[in-house]
């Protein structure tokens, strides 16, 4: 055991102690917190489009999973049979949601490593 003024009594190991090591982990935590507002604003500022039918119906939506527009292509519109055009728009927006949430998931996997971090409140 030696002695330090700077350290006190020490046993020679150089080993940071249990509070050192804690508060390398909260700064861990925060930077990996920052990294992942970050990668979320980023996507929730991109927009996603899906068209289906060969195209007579596009859907656009934002990562922060908001309809921005929808469109309809004339040829689309049989009045004979609304329940198409319905399922085809409820289609398109349903997968341009879809890709939104792909990119959200794949952002935070990029930051964390596929760790799921649910049980930290992250």
């Amino acid at each position: 055991m030696g002695y330090s003024a700077r350290r006190g009594f020490t046993s020679g190991s150089m080993r940071p102690t249990g509070a050192q090591r804690q508060a390398e982990m909260q700064q861990k935590i925060q930077e990996m917190q920052a990294k992942m507002t970050a990668a979320q604003d980023e996507v929730e500022a991109r927009e996603f489009t899906a068209s289906v039918g060969g195209g007579v119906v596009e859907a656009k939506v934002n990562g922060k999973k908001e309809v921005l527009a929808l469109t309809i292509k004339p040829e689309a519109v049989d009045p004979e049979d609304v329940e198409m055009l319905q399922d085809l728009v409820v289609s398109a927006v349903n997968e341009a949601l879809r890709q939104a949430n792909d990119a959200m998931e794949q952002s935070m996997n990029d930051i964390t490593g596929g760790l799921n971090l649910g049980a930290f409140g992250l």
